[in-house]
């Protein structure tokens, strides 16, 4: 199993260790790559829309995003871990979930992705793990990934060697859990409705701009072909 851990920060306190746990938890790693942000991504996405009409490397950022774009793509498992910052991801977490928005359903999906699994992973020294993981959850699901574990804990503590212990067995026992639940990615209905929806508006060309529309078509997926075929 080739993984890819993207940490929302560039400090190692509480989701930065629950996600290194978590990965100790797997047997069958053969490579890992992981990124810590803002470091590995230190620019938010301008809104130039160059990757929507000229394609994604005419992204400004594009030298950052190439080894993360390669990363994802080779790996079968993702993993996210960010702390809540104002109930919700760091900004450097959703700089990079905006960078990767023509990804989604909407634009051009990758067919690589149906057969990833990711775990979100989210911690606060009180709230917000919730709206926190959903603010990842939403882009994973919009890429096309069905099989999304989550995990957010309250730390009660800023620093992770301040976590008592009973909290952090409590935490690493839900880890563990995820851990041997993984199995074999299947493909939701939810995922497979979105993604008609989303071709009934490519047919009718109702595309953000053209690039879109000869995406779609040069896949095959305006005729007969499905990008969850290959995996099922």
């Amino acid at each position: 199993m080739k993984v890819t851990i993207i940490h929302g920060q560039n400090h190692k306190e509480s989701s930065y260790h629950a996600g290194r746990f978590f990965i100790e938890q797997l047997n069958d790693v053969e490579d890992i790559h992981e990124f810590f942000l803002p470091k590995d991504l230190p620019a938010f996405c301008m809104g130039c829309y160059r990757c929507m009409h000229e394609g994604e490397d005419h992204c400004p950022h594009y030298q950052y995003l190439k080894p993360i774009t390669k990363a994802i793509e080779s790996s079968d498992l993702l993993i996210f871990t960010t702390p809540v910052y104002c109930l919700h991801v760091s900004a450097s977490m959703k700089a990079l979930l905006d960078h990767y928005f023509t990804w989604w359903y909407t634009h051009r999906p990758k067919a690589i992705m149906y057969k990833k699994q990711a775990i979100i992973i989210s911690s606060g020294a009180g709230a917000g793990m919730k709206s926190t993981i959903k603010d990842i959850k939403t882009s994973l699901s919009h890429w096309g990934i069905s099989n999304i574990k989550t995990c957010g804990f309250r730390s009660q503590a800023i620093h992770w060697n301040e976590v008592n212990e009973k909290n952090k067995q409590n935490i690493q026992k839900k880890l563990i859990h995820i851990a041997h639940s993984l199995k074999q990615p299947h493909i939701t209905i939810k995922i497979k409705i979105m993604f008609m929806m989303m071709r009934f508006m490519q047919i009718k060309k109702w595309s953000a701009c053209q690039k879109d529309y000869d995406y779609w078509k040069e896949q095959g997926w305006l005729n007969h072909k499905r990008p969850w075929k290959l995996y099922e």
